[in-house]
């Protein structure tokens, strides 16, 4: 299935569900408190969204340090920003999501899930073995010394 039929429903049906749960909640606590409601997950959203990328920046500085791949933090510093862009976008739908994306429990399970998704192993080796067509010569240099 092509991404452009997936992308339609979620550009149509996103903003249907936000201001269908904006009437909902408004006509429950009010215009004003909703108005409010919305505007401090955002401001709540970036704060964390900045502590959290800080700390994971550190994470990955660290894992490049010990010469390993930061698959993880890179997944993770993607669903921060993809978090903070949702916590931005008015509504009680996004925000949820978007702090899913930013609490570290559920952020490091999303980028597990992310991981296994978009990666392949393939069974290699790292250096060819010789062959039957292949002489094994190791080069160096040789000196005897005698005790």
């Amino acid at each position: 299935m092509s991404p452009f039929p997936v992308l339609l429903l979620l550009f149509l049906l996103v903003p249907v569900v936000e201001i269908y749960l904006l009437i909902k909640i408004g006509g429950v606590i009010g215009a004003f408190p909703t108005v409010v409601l919305v505007i401090l997950t955002a401001v709540i959203g970036a704060a964390l969204a900045r502590y959290q990328g800080l700390a994971t920046l550190q994470r990955l500085q660290a894992t490049m340090a010990r010469g390993e791949t930061p698959a993880i933090e890179v997944f993770e510093g993607v669903l921060l920003l993809v978090g903070a862009l949702l916590l931005l976008t008015p509504g009680f739908m996004t925000d949820l999501l978007g702090f899913a994306c930013l609490i570290p429990v559920t952020r490091r399970a999303l980028a597990f899930w992310g991981l296994r998704q978009f990666t392949r192993v393939t069974p290699g080796t790292s250096q060819p073995h010789p062959g039957k067509d292949q002489p094994r010569t190791i080069e160096g240099e040789f000196r005897r010394e005698d005790d």
